[in-house]
């Protein structure tokens, strides 16, 4: 919940995400579900209201395949 407001982060069923840094690139590699997913959560985070800062945390125990590198979606609105 950001300034009253509530943001869902949904999961589709069987939403498989992997995330990998090789070195000069990041990799973010998805079924088609776990692309949906991604998108959903980047969709909540440029709602209307929701504030600059507000973010959210993938990490291997937290949604992402086991061997994957923390990834973490923020807005900011600064320029």
């Amino acid at each position: 919940m950001t300034d009253g407001t509530t943001r869902v982060f949904t999961w589709e069923e069987s939403a498989r995400i992997e995330v990998r840094n090789l070195g000069g690139e990041i990799v973010i590699e998805a079924n088609a579900a776990g692309l949906k997913t991604l998108a959903g959560h980047l969709l909540a985070l440029a709602q209307d209201g929701t504030p600059d800062g507000a973010h959210l945390h993938l990490e291997e125990n937290n949604g992402l395949e086991e061997g994957s590198v923390s990834l973490i979606l923020e807005r900011c609105d600064d320029e």
